[in-house]
């Protein structure tokens, strides 16, 4: 028995296709921040949005409050409404959207909603890649269904987005499941208030390993910088393609005059027969600022040789690298087997078997960095040549290589930037992973992230508080905004020094001033050797008092010691703090270490400064007429002034 198609149906259907509508196309669509499992901010007018057939009729109805209101779609299939959210609590909620066909989110909960920002060390998640400290044991531990966790794909956009590119499978309820590859920061934040709030904390994670500040900050509000202004512009009136194709065209340029710079390419230092017997040795993996290499930039050459065993002779080989600041070219006794961009590529390069013979073979890997740290960089157990067929069959790498500069970065024109999977471009990132999130209804922000713009400390002191002004025009003007201070980094200097990371740090303590921020001090969690430091559950911790004292209100000390005003008396320097909390005091009790003073020459020597009340008294007796001071300025200072609260107090200096 055959059924028959109503008439009327048909007809419908007919309609719908001449129309150039989808019958099946009626239901709504919602962006990606909205999923099952969300958070919703407690006790406020929240918009949601989403799109439906172009001028029809919505309905969004909200089980807490059993409201239904109903707005129609505009000519676009766009609409928007607000709906008012109760006070948080661990209720589960529905909202269900129609426009003919229902969309239920389901497991909805109300409480506070915190957008998580920055560069690696908040993506830095517990386990993966991060590994942080007891991680097994936190993931172990981290069942609080009451926590949500939104993780935003990557993605950039020389255009604002209205969606997502992606967020895996939406909002997840925190569990061991599903918080290893969180950002730890975030976590460890959102588990403080949550433990100390009592209600819901929905966490939305958009960051992105070594991105610069700018990126993260809109075109609208980075043309007012003249440093950002041409480049801004550029974006707005090219395509992608287009910009693509300059960045082609130039970087091709730039690699001929590159070339006849480089002592190495010029000379076929990649040659098996090459004589590099005055070469210096550098142990690897390891950045070079480390290695005898402080400070500098620019094409460095690497060469190990190594024998190959007779059973490995006609095998396919592979050539392991790890991680490699930012560029390399790899060779094989002299024949070029891979090269890649990007600092945080992982290097994996195959060697043919026909190249393959017994005995003496020469890896060479010219590298190329163009700011901040440069070299090899991850774990000793990535350097390594295995035998494709087996990996059991494989030579550790790690230890000493040869290594020869072969040009500074200060003889070189400025390397081509590519748009293309480039995150570094201003506007990129809030184009394609802020912008797509509003106007989704947050209480506040906190931001980890500078170590990409180190070496422009001066023009921080203007582009972070642009960014976060720009982020309260985006989200509101009354976003809180909570922030990490660089922890140290690199070898402790003995004597008193400039330093780009102290730099930095003070454009960010000086951020202080816009009104509803905070930092986490942690110049005393770093670690020397690793611009991650595995300690994240401090930082989160430091980061959630900010917010419980000042958001929330609870009477919790939040900072360590503030530098509040400095006068000169007589040889010494008397330094007022704030946020002393209990008392000024060192570490251990020990005597106090960081301070340096200096005289009209502003020559620095190491000071001795002595607690007295909530202030310091600074002198040196080789300087007599002293005008300034410096707390904790360098990479990786010895310092140990803290409060009663036992926080760490904030590097500064009195002059600028």
């Amino acid at each position: 028995m055959t059924m028959k198609t109503p008439i009327a149906k048909i007809l419908f259907v007919a309609l719908c296709l001449l129309a150039g509508i989808s019958p099946l196309a009626a239901r709504v669509t919602m962006p990606k921040v909205f999923t099952d499992n969300l958070v919703l901010q407690q006790q406020s007018q929240v918009p949601i949005w989403g799109k439906a057939t172009p001028n029809q009729e919505v309905t969004i109805t909200t089980s807490w409050d059993k409201q239904t209101c109903k707005v129609r779609a505009d000519q676009a299939g766009k609409w928007r409404v607000n709906v008012q959210t109760p006070a948080g609590s661990s209720t589960p909620y529905t909202i269900t959207i129609s426009d003919g066909k229902a969309l239920t989110l389901k497991n909805i909960l109300i409480g506070e909603v915190w957008v998580c920002s920055g560069q690696s060390n908040m993506e830095m998640p517990l386990a993966g890649w991060g590994k942080v400290n007891n991680y097994e044991q936190e993931i172990a531990d981290a069942d609080y269904p009451q926590i949500r966790l939104l993780q935003v794909e990557k993605n950039t956009s020389t255009q604002p987005l209205d969606d997502l590119k992606g967020t895996d499978a939406g909002w997840q309820v925190c569990s061991p499941a599903t918080v290893g590859e969180f950002s730890s920061v975030a976590y460890f934040f959102g588990r403080n208030l949550y433990k100390n709030l009592n209600v819901p904390i929905g966490l939305i994670n958009t960051s992105w390993g070594g991105t610069i500040a700018e990126a993260w900050t809109s075109g609208e509000s980075l043309s007012e910088m003249p440093d950002f202004r041409p480049k801004v512009e550029e974006l707005a009136s090219r395509s992608e393609e287009e910009l693509q194709k300059k960045y082609e065209q130039d970087l091709k340029v730039w690699q001929e005059a590159t070339f006849k710079l480089d002592a190495g390419s010029v000379n076929r230092w990649e040659n098996a027969t090459f004589n590099d017997g005055d070469w210096q040795t550098m142990p690897l993996p390891g950045v070079w600022e480390e290695k005898g290499l402080e400070e500098f930039d620019g094409i460095v050459w690497f060469r190990k040789t190594v024998n190959i065993p007779a059973a490995w002779a006609g095998k396919e080989l592979v050539l392991n690298l790890g991680m490699v600041d930012d560029d390399d070219i790899t060779y094989f006794d002299g024949v070029k087997i891979g090269e890649t961009r990007g600092y945080n590529a992982n290097r994996s390069y195959r060697i043919p078997a026909k190249q393959v013979k017994t005995g003496k073979a020469t890896i060479t890997v010219r590298v190329t960095d163009t700011g901040g740290e440069g070299g090899f960089w991850g774990e000793p157990s990535a350097l390594s040549l295995d035998v494709a067929a087996n990996k059991k069959e494989a030579m550790a790498l790690a230890g000493e290589w040869k290594y020869k500069v072969a040009v500074s970065k200060k003889d070189m024109k400025p390397q081509p930037v590519s748009v293309t999977g480039n995150p570094n471009r201003p506007t990129l990132l809030y184009n394609a992973m802020i912008h797509p999130l509003l106007p989704y209804t947050v209480q506040g922000a906190i931001w980890y992230q500078g170590e990409a713009n180190v070496e422009r400390a001066e023009q921080y002191r203007t582009l972070f508080p642009l960014l976060i002004q720009d982020w309260r025009k985006s989200f509101g003007p009354n976003l809180a905004f909570y922030f990490v201070q660089l922890a140290y980094f690199m070898d402790e200097k003995r004597q008193p020094e400039e330093s780009a990371w102290a730099e930095l740090r003070d454009a960010q303590l000086h951020t202080l001033t816009l009104d509803n921020t905070g930092m986490a001090v942690t110049i005393d969690i770093g670690e020397a050797s690793d611009i991650h430091p595995k300690n994240k559950q401090d930082v989160g911790v430091r980061l959630a008092l900010a917010a419980r004292a000042n958001t929330y209100k609870q009477n919790v000390a939040f900072s360590g010691p503030i530098y509040q005003s400095h006068s000169i008396e007589g040889n010494t320097i008397r330094i007022k703090f704030s946020h002393t909390h209990q008392g000024l005091k060192s570490k251990g009790n020990a005597k106090l270490t960081g301070f340096a003073i200096a005289g009209p020459d502003h020559k620095y020597y190491w000071a001795d400064a002595v607690i007295a009340g909530n202030e310091v008294v600074v002198s040196s007796p080789k300087v007599k007429f002293p005008v300034a001071v410096r707390y904790a300025w360098g990479d990786n200072p010895a310092c140990n002034l803290y409060n009663g609260a036992d926080l760490p107090a904030s590097p500064f200096q009195t002059v600028k």
